[in-house]
C-alpha cells in the first residue's frame, strides 16, 4: 500500500504544478527515479496524467472565467488577457505543445479554455506535452544515474 502511495502523492503534487500554485512536480520524480525502488515507468504515467488533469483544469477554468471578466475581483487584468487571446489567435492550438515550458504553459493551458478550443485536440497535444518532459526528465536523471 506504500507504494500506492508514492505513485499517488506525485499524482497529485503534477496535478498541483500544472496549476498556478507553485509545485515541483520535476524534482520529486526525479527524486523518486534516483531512490530506485519504484517502477520508472509507474512514476511516468503517474506525473504525466497528474500533470495533463491539472491542465485540464485550467482549461474548464479557462471556459468559465469569460463570465468574470468585467468583476474588479478578476485575476487576469484584461491587457494581458487580450494579449494571451492575441497570441493564441496566431498560433493556435499547435502552441499547446508549449504546455511543458515553465511559466508560459500553464496559462496558456487556461488560454485555451477561454479560446474555446475542443477538449480532444487540447487534451492529446497536452498529454503529448507533458508527458514528453516528463520522459526527457526521467531519461536525463536515469542515465546521469548509471553513468555515474
Amino acid at each position: 500500500m506504500p507504494e500506492l502511495a508514492v505513485y499517488a502523492g506525485l499524482f497529485g503534487l503534477a496535478f498541483v504544478a500544472a496549476t498556478i500554485l507553485p509545485a515541483q512536480s520535476e524534482a520529486a520524480l526525479a527524486g523518486l527515479l534516483l531512490a530506485g525502488t519504484y517502477s520508472p515507468v509507474l512514476l511516468l504515467v503517474a506525473a504525466s496524467l497528474g500533470n495533463t488533469a491539472g491542465s485540464a483544469l485550467n482549461w474548464g477554468l479557462g471556459r468559465g472565467i469569460e463570465r468574470f471578466r468585467g468583476r474588479r475581483w478578476f485575476p487576469v487584468r484584461p491587457a494581458a488577457l487580450e494579449r494571451a487571446q492575441g497570441w493564441y489567435r496566431r498560433h493556435g492550438k499547435w502552441s499547446l505543445l508549449l504546455s511543458w515550458l515553465p511559466i508560459v504553459g500553464d496559462p496558456l493551458t487556461l488560454v485555451a479554455g477561454v479560446m474555446r478550443e475542443p477538449f480532444l485536440p487540447f487534451l492529446l497535444l497536452v498529454a503529448l506535452a507533458k508527458s514528453g518532459r516528463y520522459l526527457v526528465i526521467a531519461l536525463l536523471v536515469l542515465g546521469w544515474a548509471e553513468a555515474g
